[in-house]
């Protein structure tokens, strides 16, 4: 007998069902389709028997699917085998008594196999590569968790054994969905908005430290270094090095990024900055990249295991880098570190350490005093370069190296040693107490210029060094050259201060060379002088004084912001560039003005920008003015 299925049956549009009446109208030509009536709000169908519970656990998945109760769906109800009346629950659903009438009809023609392909799923086949890759990540992610959970706890001496670990799922999403934009703004200025993100980063570094304690690489080691030295832009190092971290990170041990590496990568990125001229907002973009933050967080750690080379190295690299207005506090911790290991250090070492501090404008009084006794100490390995550039350091810092210049004085008595060349020459003093000495002009000027800043110039080697001057009078001295001018100011100061200060010496250079140097040091062609907002506003509110001031007004070789002529009072405002910017003491081309000032007999009053930023409002910087010029 056929299946008898009533036309006006309103099952669902859906795909199982289309396709099921699909195939019962094709296997069914004959199909008595009449046979039943419609009633109103009643099914007119014979109702089908229940299924037992062992029969419905046999059922096969696809005829599961096909009924609509596969996984998830609620358990059939159960029914007495005896009964032939449906339970309620199963006497409303009448849609899954439609389909197991037509399942049972279809079986009963040998179609269940057509049947089980329409309905059945196909299995996605799974990408292995895929999945290897994630249950990688997967494991990483959660072993940098761990790991950095414990660091947490034991920075802050606390633990909790009974924190939950999120799901491995929940770490690797959050690992990709990490914003960048928030990384760049917790590293901004040396992460001073988010201190918390920067103990992270801390501790991170910490982590990749620790896979340098395992027996080293050395292959790996020198092919890295070879690596990082034939790049040639700082872009490509830094790539290079950020790829070695993110092995470390990884797992990779023992880590090929030594002390020495990580120093040479440093290095290198500002050699190649300085290659190619960048300029100083570059620099400041690139060194507040994420991987150049791990890179220099990175080098702090390895600091007490590097070299004095290394040492200087990154020291030489970070002012590079980040100018005056980055690594205050990298420059501390260098600072800590290089005194440990000062007695170790070379020549090039003390010269490029000061340099470097000098450059950034980073007071560390302790640390000048060791390299003072240290260059004291191996002052005949000096050559004339370091030596030049080590008084420059110190005097650009306002730090008086008594025991080099004492040893200075006890080891070069005889002025005939002395010679100066217009350009450089490379030579060294390795013990060769008796060669003469050969300065460039460039040297004679620092050198000139850092006597007359620390006010030693009545020491014997600066007399020799004075007196090579003569060695110019076949010499143009120009002002349409940089160099020039450059000289010719720092001699010109020089001859100023000895006039000034030490009129007794009769020191002062030939009247025909005065006469070169002094037209080429006034020249304004490389010194034009700006004035700042700052200095606007105090020169607007002095005006509010009641006195008559006149602006800009020269002094010898300096230039004062305001005077009052008649009384001989000078008026300065001192901006950021005037002060060390860790400790906030004046530099000294600051006090060495100050000093020349005072000489030439005028009263000298200082403000600098801090006082003026602790004032609230016009009425009290007024007052400020007033009260600070009457002592004055």
């Amino acid at each position: 007998m056929e299946a008898a299925i009533p036309l006006g049956l309103a099952l669902p549009r859906s795909s199982t069902n289309i396709c099921c009446f699909s195939v019962l109208l094709k296997s069914s030509p004959k199909l008595n389709l009449g046979c039943f009536g419609r009633v109103p709000g009643k099914l007119a169908f014979p109702p089908p028997r229940a299924v037992s519970e062992d029969r419905a656990d046999a059922t096969p998945q696809w005829q599961l699917d096909f009924l609509g109760a596969g996984v998830g769906s609620p358990d059939p109800p159960e029914e007495d085998e005896e009964d032939d009346e449906l339970l309620p629950a199963e006497a409303n659903d009448w849609c899954v008594r439609a389909r197991r009438s037509a399942l049972r009809s279809i079986e009963a023609r040998g179609l269940a196999p057509s049947l089980q392909r329409m309905v059945s799923t196909p299995k996605k086949k799974k990408n292995k590569k895929k999945i290897a890759k994630k249950k990688d990540l997967k494991k990483a992610a959660a072993e940098l968790k761990r790991r950095k959970k414990q660091l947490d706890a034991a920075a802050e001496g606390e633990e909790d054994e009974d924190e939950e670990e999120d799901d491995d799922d929940d770490v690797v999403d959050d690992l990709r969905d990490m914003d960048d934009l928030e990384l760049r703004v917790a590293q901004f200025a040396d992460g001073m908005f988010d201190e918390k993100r920067q103990r992270n980063r801390e501790a991170f570094v910490q982590t990749l430290s620790r896979f340098s304690s395992a027996p080293s690489n050395r292959s790996r080691e020198v092919s890295l270094n070879r690596s990082i030295v034939q790049v040639q832009t700082a872009d490509e190092v830094l790539a290079l090095a950020a790829e070695v971290i993110d092995e470390v990170a990884k797992g990779l041990s023992p880590s090929p990024l030594t002390p020495l590496n990580i120093a040479t990568a440093l290095h290198r990125i500002a050699k190649n900055m300085e290659a190619v001229s960048m300029m100083q907002t570059h620099r400041l973009a690139f060194a507040r990249q994420r991987d150049m933050s791990m890179l220099v967080g990175m080098a702090m750690v390895a600091l007490p295991e590097c070299s004095p080379q290394g040492i200087s190295n990154i020291a030489w690299a970070l002012s590079k880098i980040g100018g005056d207005l980055l690594y205050l506090s990298e420059m501390d911790r260098i600072a800590d570190v290089a005194i440990t290991k000062v007695q170790e250090f070379n020549a090039q070492n003390v010269a490029n350490v000061a340099g470097a501090f000098a450059s950034m404008r980073q007071s560390a009084p302790g640390l000048f005093s060791a390299l003072a006794q240290r260059a004291a100490q191996i002052l005949q390995t000096f050559k004339e370069q370091e030596l030049a550039q080590f008084l420059w350091g110190c005097a650009s810092l306002n730090e008086c190296p008594h025991p080099l210049l004492d040893a200075l004085d006890a080891a070069f008595q005889n002025d005939a040693r002395f010679q100066c060349h217009v350009s450089d020459v490379t030579s060294s003093m390795h013990q060769e107490m008796d060669r003469p000495l050969n300065f460039s002009r460039d040297q004679i000027g620092n050198i000139a210029w850092s006597y007359a800043v620390i006010g030693q110039l009545d020491r014997p080697f600066f007399l020799h060094i004075w007196k090579t001057l003569s060695q110019f009078e076949e010499q143009r001295v120009s002002d349409q050259y940089r160099e020039d001018m450059m000289f010719a100011s720092q001699v010109y100061l020089a001859n100023q201060s000895l006039k000034l200060e030490y009129p007794n010496l009769g020191l002062c250079v030939r009247s025909d060379l005065e006469e070169k140097i002094t037209r080429a040091g006034k020249s304004k062609r490389f010194n034009q002088k700006t004035t700042s907002s700052f200095q606007k506003e105090v020169g607007r509110l002095l005006y509010s004084t009641g006195h008559e001031w006149v602006r800009e007004y020269a002094i010898d070789g300096y230039t004062v912001d305001a005077v009052l002529v008649d009384e001989k009072l000078a008026f300065e405002i001192d901006g950021p560039t005037h002060f060390s910017r860790n400790l906030g003491t004046p530099l000294g081309h600051t006090a060495f003005k100050r000093r020349y000032i005072t000489a030439s007999g005028w009263k000298l009053v200082s403000l600098s920008l801090q006082e003026w930023d602790e004032l609230q409002g016009e009425f009290e910087q007024l007052e400020y003015l007033r009260r600070i010029l009457d002592r004055g």
